[in-house]
């Protein structure tokens, strides 16, 4: 409670009223004013494109992954590893996660040159860039699909195998018994997971600043040049894109809070 009170709980409010004071530490609100100038509105909506794009493909193909590994018939060993590279996996991001994917995937990258030496394929030539929109979408799908192999695996566990049976036995085909059955049962979940996965992209700054630096104009980068920058310092206003950012992340977090309330009482 100490870590949390000292860590999280005090510097969320002195960022939230430190978004409703100038420079002189006066009551204001011309903070949250400045929110709508185009270029910071621009911010918010590249940062939420990003969030929401690794968010989908995170949860889709994260789905399917833990799907194959609860349910699949495929051997013993599969899901206790799956399980314990994405425990490490969702939590590699920052410096490392970019430089990683720089020394991977950047115009001299080891796939990159790979491709290009043995295949005679100029990926950057066809118009990828790793730092663009779909490059950091790539770079945050690396702990995003991890993320979501482990948050909705008890879901799926929660699937009875009568509930199969069942329908099968009433006469329903695989698909009536997922449209019927199972998709309704597991949309809480799979929604509150997209909900999470999104928070937890709008949030992350230091894989974007790394990879990107001030390339992508996106929410995390602009707060952190308005509050720690040289040219664009102004600490208030960064105070208050902070705190659109708390209203944003928190929205997403209560309502996956929520849902995952009625996916539980589904399942029992």
């Amino acid at each position: 409670m100490a870590f949390a009170l000292l860590f999280l709980v005090l510097p969320t409010l002195n960022l939230v009223v430190g978004a409703f004071q100038d420079a002189a530490g006066n009551p204001t609100l011309a903070n949250l004013a400045k929110l709508f100038q185009p270029s910071i509105l621009a911010a918010y909506r590249i940062s939420i494109e990003v969030s929401a794009a690794s968010a989908f493909l995170g949860a889709l193909i994260g789905f399917f992954l833990a799907y194959a590994v609860v349910k699949g018939s495929l051997p013993e060993w599969v899901r206790p590893t799956l399980m314990t590279f994405s425990g490490v996996a969702s939590q590699f991001a920052g410096v490392p996660l970019a430089f990683a994917f720089i020394a991977t995937l950047g115009r001299l990258g080891l796939v990159t040159v790979f491709l290009s030496d043995w295949f005679g394929l100029n990926i950057y030539r066809y118009g990828f860039n790793l730092l663009s929109f779909w490059g950091l979408t790539a770079t945050y799908l690396y702990f995003q699909i991890p993320l979501m192999v482990l948050i909705i695996a008890p879901a799926i566990d929660g699937l009875k195998r009568e509930w199969g049976e069942a329908s099968t036995v009433l006469g329903a085909s695989r698909w009536q018994y997922w449209r019927m059955v199972a998709l309704p049962v597991l949309f809480p979940s799979l929604l509150g997971c997209f909900l999470l996965l999104f928070a937890n992209a709008f949030g992350a700054i230091a894989t974007a600043y790394a990879l990107t630096g001030s390339s992508l104009n996106i929410v995390p980068i602009l707060l952190y040049a308005q509050i720690r920058g040289d040219v664009l310092h102004d600490p208030n206003l960064g105070y208050a894109l902070a705190f659109g950012m708390i209203v944003i992340t928190g929205l997403s977090n209560g309502f996956y809070i929520w849902l995952r309330g009625r996916a539980e009482r589904w399942q029992k």
